[in-house]
């Protein structure tokens, strides 16, 4: 079986959408389309078909352009069950229970609530694709959960093997990476990451994809076990949840 093909497509002001191909099973996916335009002429580039459309959840800046695309390419939509009737378009609701195929691979699907109360992720392989549960040195807003279900939801990407590789929703990596080393700034790994993205950026460059070993290393949210976060935050004692809940805070209003 071959390796497959990711293709980063940059939409809106800061949103990834992601093509998937398997050249073997002649399927493409497009995970998170916020918009139909920057997939058409990504697809348009490299001649493939569009023939599924993965929704990590249900906000409109991820599903956006479910629609347009389904009706030109005659995709299939597949997203949370547990949230179908937000996803436009769905065909095709997915869980924890059984994972999806795309051809002949068996993509495992995991349950990933907080930011929404059905956001999933999508595991192709060594890749896994977290919408706007982990980011790049971040996690998402708790917009429909508690910090115990995102502590929980983050806990579960960190069983991945380290060298999966981490594909994102937004490029926020810059803003949470200054966000990060007000907290951790003794951590070496996080530095030198800081002044890597620095330079991704400058030239206008993606810093996506990161892998869950860099994530375990220099994000602030999968380490509250850090003696210097807790420094940080005169958190010496608590629990890892209310470190964790304490950092997700001063980041929404950072």
């Amino acid at each position: 079986m071959t390796a497959l093909r990711i293709e980063l497509v940059a939409c809106l002001k800061d949103n990834y959408a992601y093509l998937v191909h398997d050249r073997d099973a002649g399927l493409t996916a497009v995970v998170d389309p916020s918009e139909p335009e920057p997939v058409r002429q990504a697809l348009a580039r490299h001649g493939w078909k569009l023939t599924h459309i993965l929704n990590t959840h249900h906000h409109f800046d991820h599903t956006g352009g479910n629609l347009p695309l389904k009706e030109q390419f005659g995709a299939r939509v597949v997203g949370p069950e547990k949230d179908r009737e937000r996803i436009p378009g769905i065909d095709e609701g997915v869980g924890e229970a059984a994972a999806w195929t795309f051809g002949a691979r068996r993509v495992p699907v995991l349950e990933i609530p907080a930011h929404t109360r059905a956001h999933i992720a999508f595991v192709f392989d060594d890749a896994v694709f977290t919408g706007d549960t982990l980011f790049a040195m971040g996690c998402g807003r708790l917009f429909e959960g508690t910090p115990a279900m995102m502590w929980a939801s983050l806990g579960k990407l960190m069983t991945l093997p380290d060298a999966t590789r981490v594909y994102c929703g937004h490029e926020y990596t810059q803003s949470n990476t200054r966000f990060a080393l007000t907290l951790e700034p003794g951590n070496a790994a996080l530095s030198k990451r800081a002044q890597e993205v620095d330079v991704l950026r400058a030239r206008g460059a993606p810093t996506v994809p990161s892998t869950i070993g860099l994530e375990k290393q220099t994000n602030p949210f999968l380490r509250p076990d850090s003696h210097e976060i807790r420094h940080s935050l005169g958190l010496f004692h608590a629990g890892d949840v209310d470190v964790f809940a304490e950092m997700r805070k001063r980041k929404d209003s950072f």
